[in-house]
């Protein structure tokens, strides 16, 4: 008796672990170009069987693709299954949220969403007002394994590593400074400085020769 329903716990399928440890997640956040007040954010996942797992966890995929050890049963259309759905708009919209301000703004995904594996999906967040700073929250997958990770870029080279604890981030949308002009202005104006301390000490020495010759 006590063999069996050991045999029979060891045998009994244990909850598959995500697969955080592999390519991380991407977002890329922009202000729509002809409309002040939206925000487009694009999604990609970092790795296809991750879409399988999403699509399991959705009611989309059958169980059984999430193997005891963890592994999972990809296939090629799994993406287009999760991409169709209409959960997968819904927990995008659940995982991905803008703010302007203390104003949340309402989210839409782009749909059809086409080759999801490969191109991602983008919703388009509506504002109340013209967006110049927007505060960006990505908790994607973070309910499957809370180690997952999100790779985000912003305008003018904006960047930032969204992860556990750190789900929250402020993005300049109009008038972000671009990336590394600090650091070429600090090394323009350390050139000029050089070449005018060059100059000084030139003149100095030329200076000094003068004064040491003596006239014949």
């Amino acid at each position: 008796m006590t063999l069996a329903v050991i045999g029979a716990a060891v045998a009994a399928p244990s909850p598959a672990p995500a697969h955080p440890f592999g390519d991380p997640q991407t977002v890329v956040i922009s202000l729509d170009e002809q409309q002040p007040d939206v925000v487009h954010v694009k999604w990609r996942v970092g790795g296809p069987d991750d879409l399988t797992l999403l699509g399991v966890t959705l009611g989309l995929l059958p169980k059984d693709r999430v193997k005891a050890d963890g592994t999972v049963d990809y296939r090629y259309t799994d993406p287009g299954i999760v991409g169709a759905s209409a959960q997968f708009a819904d927990y995008f919209l659940q995982r991905i949220a803008v703010s302007n301000g203390t104003q949340a703004c309402t989210g839409a995904v782009q749909q059809p969403i086409q080759a999801l594996a490969l191109k991602g999906a983008t919703a388009d967040f509506a504002c109340a007002s013209p967006v110049r700073s927007a505060t960006l929250a990505v908790r994607m997958l973070t309910d499957l394994n809370p180690a997952y990770r999100t790779l985000a870029t912003g305008p003018e080279g904006q960047r930032y590593v969204y992860e556990g604890g750190h789900d929250s981030y402020d993005w300049t949308l109009v008038g972000a400074r671009p990336a590394g002009t600090g650091k070429n202005a600090l090394v323009q104006l350390t050139a000029v400085i050089g070449i005018a301390l060059a100059l000084v000490l030139a003149a100095f020495l030329l200076v000094k020769r003068r004064r040491r010759v003596v006239p014949a």
